[in-house]
Parts: structure tokens; sequence; C-alpha cells
């Protein structure tokens, strides 16, 4: 999932970003409010942490206008201020951010909070049916996943059951590492009789189909000693 930081101090915006990234989270960062709107259209970020006092654009007009805008990813906006009035969450909050957080602030609840709203989207993608991460979009209805080539076309994967359930769980839980039990008993339970390194098999076979190059794979990726993980960056 992508997420977008907007934050003028610049060593707060890179401890953001550092604490995010090495909880493998996709993240952009930028330092104003001309370049957060540009960005906002460019990337369709599926989060947006978001500072109230920025050059240019403030905070509160950035998130009013996104709210306006028609799009098909509407993402979420963790508001940062250090003022921690009452008046300015309420003005933060009516504007259409869906969280609000006061600096100074725990980079550990941060994260936190960010992981909450992120499976917020996810639960909310399960009710409507559908998953979309930068590359893919899986259709649960429909048992299809499509892969975008580019902003405007796609391709339907050929994917076997297994293959299809796989990915999905990989797509529903970017970042995580999975152990190869784990693999195995989300795909087939109690029903499995085997060695578990016959989840490779499988992941070979899907990295065939849904990777630009298998043997140099981007997004399934091998955890040595552990096991694999999904990122769509």
């Amino acid at each position: 999932m992508e997420i977008l930081i907007v934050e003028d101090e610049r060593e707060i915006a890179e401890i953001i970003q550092e604490c995010l990234v090495a909880e493998g989270f996709s993240c952009c960062v930028c330092h104003d409010g001309n370049a957060a709107l540009q960005l906002f259209a460019e990337l369709q970020p599926d989060l947006i942490i978001l500072d109230i006092r920025l050059p240019g654009i403030d905070g509160l007009e950035i998130c009013t206008q996104i709210r306006q805008k028609p799009v098909a990813n509407d993402p979420y906006i963790l508001m940062l201020s250090s003022r921690g009035e009452e008046i300015d969450r309420i003005i933060g909050l009516s504007t259409g951010a869906d969280d609000y957080y006061i600096k100074p602030f725990s980079p550990r609840e941060l994260v936190a909070r960010v992981r909450a709203l992120l499976r917020r989207r996810l639960r909310e993608s399960d009710r409507l049916g559908s998953i979309k991460t930068k590359s893919f979009t899986i259709d649960l209805e429909q048992h299809c996943i499509n892969r975008h080539l580019d902003p405007e076309s796609t391709e339907q994967l050929d994917l076997s059951s297994s293959e299809f359930k796989l990915m999905a769980l990989f797509i529903k839980h970017p970042g995580r590492v999975w152990e190869r039990g784990q693999l195995i008993e989300k795909l087939w339970g109690d029903d499995f009789f085997g060695e578990e390194r016959v989840i490779d098999t499988h992941i070979a076979r899907l990295r065939k189909k849904v990777e630009p190059h298998a043997s140099k794979p981007i997004f399934i990726q091998t955890v040595v000693g552990v096991g694999y993980k999904f990122e769509d960056l």
C-alpha cells in the first residue's frame, strides 16, 4: 500500500518515512502543499500523513480539495499538528481527515495508527468484493485478478484455484512475512499431507504469471530462512 507523507520539517518527514519503510510500507515524501496535490493525483495513495502547517497551501485546504475530487481510490488522511486544542481537532476532522495526531509524537504509536487505518481499508475492500494495489486488482466475487500494465490497460491473470487463493492472501496482507507452514494452513488447512517445500513449487508457478521476470521477482519476495512476502512498491 502506498503512503504519501506531507511534512515541511524534513527531519520529521525522514523519521516518519524510516519508521514506515521499516514496517514494509511504500512511502513518498513531499514538503509543501502544491507538491502534495500533484503527487496525490499521480500516486493515488491509500493513506496520506498530512501536516496542517505547510508552505503554500496548508493541510486543511489540501484535505478539503482531496475530499472534493472524484477518485477511485479515496485515501485515508492522518492529520499532524503541533497544536492540540479541541477546536483545531474539530476543524481538521471536519475537513475530511480520518485521524488527528499531535506532535511531538511517538513513532511506534504513529505506525499503529497507520496500520489501524489501513486495516479498515482492507475490511471495507472485502465488503465491496475487490481490493486494489498499485499493480493489481482482485475481484473476490468474480474470483479473478487483473494486473495493471499501464494507467489505461490491464490483463486478467490465468490462475488456478490454489494460485488465486495464494495471490489473494498476499494482496490482502502486503508486507507481511509468511512462513511456509502458515501459507499451507491458509490454502489447504488440515487436508494437507506432505512436505512444506511444496509451497515453493506453487510460488514458482505463481511468479511466472504475475512477475515481469520470474527469475527476478519484485512482487512475491523470498525472505531467506523464513518464507515469503508480497510487496507492490
